[in-house]
């Protein structure tokens, strides 16, 4: 697969570390397998190293947190701490995960729901929603210790909360200057970049100029930008338009993040966003795709209401369901959304994910619901029930309102990576999207495997090196001498997703060792907890 160097960071030093890496391996091809003292030998693998070449069969040697030796006449496994029999399975780099929900990380320091998949580092502070102030979060995360290595993005809506609070307005000259310094702080502190949920609030009561003032900033200290478009059902190609209308004014490499066409009606508009990806690229506007494997998404059930009317947040919202004039207009946008964006025109189609105050109704459905209230499952009585449900305290959902045609297409574009979309948990917490424990293992198991939808160095590569070099990771991303040991075996017959839609609660199958920083985080199959990961902060520039 072809990848656009201008991208890439520190171009210089990636070329002179390639060139060191191929005159080692050269080095050391002789007849008889190489001595030495190992702390891990991984023998008899098939290597995909992350930058599409094809596989190739070789043993693998571990010191500390690097790679030490690849070489496919053989390794002495003698001396080494622990050796892995890897005969018939597949030696990749750990998974970068370039949108992950960490926000339970200190619940979850563990990270088991991610390092299960094979995920080594996750890239945190998606859709608007980074931590504030961010040093100071990553510092705790640092004294606590975690399982897989983390790095963030600054958030816009954390930024304009702080500022602006849920006030549907533009910013004083005074308002956006303290956000644009709040944006140069978080990278001054080793954020990635910025990311904007332009779909909620107070994200949606933005202006470009606004988003692309803030943009600017992290673009001077090297960052990118992802965003959750604007929209992403009817109103999607004026979304994707924007999304590079700001990577373009602002000078910043954008990813569209989670990318995908919602509602039936926008179903097969794939293939015009991803021309317009393409023209845009072809223009120097360097834009980028991210997408999960599933079709269905996962957020608050909010999102089904009209951003207008959440101006000031629930509360405010739950005053203006008392005015009749207001409560008819809310009520017929939330049907409208119903019928043409998430909800796809079926109640069975909104699953009810957790639910604080009704765990019962985890796992049902907003037809489930409706039929538990003795009335017919139409839009508009979705709508009335979806205001009760926020009376009551809110939920999160899954909205099972994508096509498949759209997954595959997206998937097999040049530009688009693997990301989950997914937030760290454990069984028995909700009822959570499957993404959240199976996102890596289904490319590898459904797409490439039963489908044939990838080849696997493809999908290798748009799990590993790609998310690496656009997050802007110097020496993570692809096996090579030198570089940090984050690797993953698994067995490419073998390995498969296991959460469903019905019974989330499951981890992978087929992934019998990662390693993180050189740490056996999986070993054999069993789980760990040796916290080795590492907060990755941005460096400076």
């Amino acid at each position: 697969m072809d990848y656009d160097m201008r991208s890439a960071p520190l171009p210089f030093l990636a070329v002179a570390l390639a060139l060191a890496a191929v005159l080692s391996v050269a080095a050391c091809g002789a007849d008889a397998p190489e001595t030495g003292e190992w702390n891990v030998v991984i023998l008899g693998a098939t290597v995909i190293d992350g930058t599409g070449a094809p596989g190739y069969r070789a043993d693998v040697a571990l010191v500390g947190d690097r790679i030490v030796r690849i070489n496919p006449n053989g390794l002495d496994p003698a001396g080494a701490e622990t050796v892995v029999d890897a005969d018939g399975l597949v030696l990749a780099p750990g998974f970068v995960d370039l949108h992950a929900h960490l926000n339970t990380i200190q619940m979850h320091p563990d990270s088991r729901s991610h390092v299960a998949q094979g995920v080594t580092t996750a890239l945190g502070g998606p859709d608007g929603g980074g931590p504030w102030p961010l040093g100071e979060h990553l510092s705790g995360l640092e004294r606590m210790g975690i399982g897989m290595n983390v790095g963030y993005l600054v958030g816009h809506n954390s930024v304009r909360r702080t500022v602006m609070g849920l006030e549907n307005r533009a910013p004083t000259s005074d308002e956006l200057a303290r956000m644009r310094g709040m944006v140069a702080q978080a990278m001054d502190e080793g954020a990635w970049g910025i990311s904007t949920g332009l779909k909620y609030l107070p994200g949606a009561f933005s202006k470009v100029d606004e988003v692309v003032a803030l943009s600017e900033a992290a673009a001077a200290a090297g960052g990118i930008y992802t965003s959750h478009l604007r929209e992403e059902g009817l109103g999607l190609l004026e979304g994707v338009s924007e999304a590079i209308e700001i990577g373009r004014r602002a000078g910043i490499p954008v990813v569209l993040t989670h990318h995908k066409v919602v509602g039936a009606p926008m179903w097969g508009s794939s293939a015009v966003t991803l021309a317009m990806v393409d023209s845009a690229r072809a223009a120097g506007i360097d834009v980028m795709i991210d997408q999960y494997p599933y079709t269905a998404s996962y957020t608050g059930c909010d999102i089904l209401i009209p951003a207008w009317a959440q101006e000031g947040g629930d509360d405010d919202l739950l005053v203006r369901m008392d005015d009749p004039a207001l409560a008819d207009s809310i009520l017929a946008g939330i049907a409208y959304n119903i019928v043409n964006d998430r909800g796809a025109n079926d109640l069975s189609r909104v699953q009810f994910a957790i639910v604080g105050w009704d765990e019962s109704l985890e796992g049902g459905t907003l037809a489930d619901l409706a039929e538990r209230e003795g009335v017919a499952p139409t839009p508009e009585h979705g709508a009335e029930l979806l205001i009760e449900v926020v009376r009551r305290g809110g939920a999160s959902c899954i909205f099972h309102a994508m096509d498949q045609s759209d997954v595959d297409a997206i998937m097999v574009h040049p530009q688009t990576m693997i990301a989950s979309d997914g937030r760290l948990t454990e069984p028995g917490i909700g009822h959570p999207h499957p993404r959240w424990y199976g996102t890596f293992p289904r490319v590898l198991g459904v797409y490439v495997r039963e489908r044939e939808v990838l080849d696997l160095e493809t999908a290798v590569h748009k799990m590993t090196a790609m998310p690496a070099r656009r997050m802007g990771l110097i020496d993570r991303g692809e096996v090579r001498e030198g570089w940090v040991a984050d690797l993953v075996v698994f067995d490419p017959e073998t390995v498969i997703d296991r959460a469903t839609f019905e019974d989330p609660h499951h981890y992978p199958d087929g992934i019998p060792w990662v390693f993180v920083n050189g740490v056996a985080q999986i070993a054999d199959g069993e789980f760990m907890d040796l916290r080795p990961g590492r907060v990755l902060r941005k460096p400076a520039g």
